[in-house]
């Protein structure tokens, strides 16, 4: 039997029991986690409300054997808030889809239980909390999440040089299997021409330049917004099913 603590946010609840709950989080040290969470559906938990999406939260768990991820499920013994980043997203619709987009695209990026993904991690931390603040429009900080996430897991866009041959930008063509932006020489069937305001918006939230994400136009960021689900349905091979209720 083994203790171990970690910081983590929560993606995911599912029932157990009459009672119980199977918790899914994200850690910072042992990456994708599920954890048995014992009678946090009573009225008389003491740490089931901090159990929930969007929490984040410093968690001890109880395993059986030297690893935390095993034969069987570890218990969550015991859970203290880091920041309560549910109760603003939540109240508001255009917060709460954009926001569990987030956690299904954390979820989907660390298939592998037990396996640090720290950058994965820390630029989800970091989404929530730009996102509970509500700085920015939510769909722009969804767009930006999941062209970080794509770049920190090896599939980067390009939006000024050709993505097959390295010709300096602009380039006018945009094709999700070749990689980003083409040049004419490099042109693939399926590409598409998107505005340059379009693709100027996406090179500024892969790159954090929010004063230029800001000041874009609603038609522009709707455009950009296809190019990005467009992308991320190329690598993850299927969509995400919270996409859909995304307000565009």
């Amino acid at each position: 039997m083994s203790l171990f603590r970690d910081d983590g946010v929560v993606l995911r609840t599912q029932k157990l029991g009459e009672a119980d709950r199977i918790i899914t989080l994200l850690t910072r040290g042992h990456g994708r986690v599920r954890a048995v969470a014992r009678g946090v559906r009573r009225t008389k938990s003491k740490f089931g409300a901090r159990l929930e999406p969007f929490s984040h939260v410093d968690v001890q768990f109880f395993a059986r054997g030297s690893e935390l991820v095993g034969r069987s499920l570890p218990l969550c013994t015991q859970s203290e808030t880091i920041a309560a980043y549910g109760g603003p997203i939540v109240a508001d619709y255009a917060r709460y889809t954009a926001g569990t987009a987030m956690l299904e695209t954390a979820e989907r990026f660390t298939d592998h239980e037990g396996e640090p993904a720290v950058q994965q991690y820390l630029l989800l931390v970091g989404g929530l909390r730009v996102l509970a603040a509500g700085e920015h429009a939510p769909g722009l900080v969804l767009d930006a999440f999941l062209l970080r996430s794509l770049a920190v897991n090896g599939y980067a866009p390009s939006f000024d040089a050709c993505a097959r041959c390295g010709m300096p930008g602009p380039n006018r063509f945009f094709s999700v299997a070749a990689g980003g932006v083409v040049c004419g020489e490099c042109r693939v069937p399926g590409s598409v021409v998107p505005s340059s305001e379009a693709i100027g918006l996406l090179g500024a939230l892969l790159t954090g330049d929010w004063a230029t994400a800001d000041a874009c136009e609603a038609r522009h960021v709707r455009e950009g917004s296809g190019l990005v689900a467009a992308y991320l349905h190329w690598h993850l091979e299927r969509g995400l099913r919270s996409l859909r209720y995304v307000e565009k």
